[in-house]
């Protein structure tokens, strides 16, 4: 499957996982989709990311935070329903509040196709 093609199913993916939370009475801000490389290496060299391989390079990633009663929602536990449903949608896709080096629970991603 070419990268554009990846793209497109990943666009897809976040807009259900949008109506799901949305189902649920969850609000959702937008965060980074798409990253320059230069940003990339600013967030490493600031510590915000630990690598030059992130998937928002390739607009394969997206930071979701999302809200309740227009409070911000951070936690795992309460962000679970959402991560399992991203992760059900697609074989590729993975939720950063199930990273096991850093918990990243407003990210969300999919890796690329083989």
């Amino acid at each position: 499957m070419a990268l554009g093609e990846d793209q497109e199913t990943f666009s897809l993916n976040i807009a259900k996982l949008l109506g799901y939370a949305d189902m649920l009475g969850y609000g959702c801000r937008l965060g980074e989709v798409e990253r320059t490389e230069y940003q990339q290496k600013e967030y490493l060299r600031t510590g915000r990311s630990k690598t030059m391989k992130s998937l928002h390079l390739d607009k394969l990633a997206a930071d979701i935070h999302f809200t309740k009663n227009k409070k911000l929602i951070d936690n795992k536990a309460a962000l679970e329903p959402i991560g399992s449903y991203w992760e059900s949608l697609h074989k590729n896709n993975r939720w950063g509040g199930n990273f096991t080096t850093l918990v990243d629970c407003p990210h969300f991603e999919m890796r690329k196709s083989e």
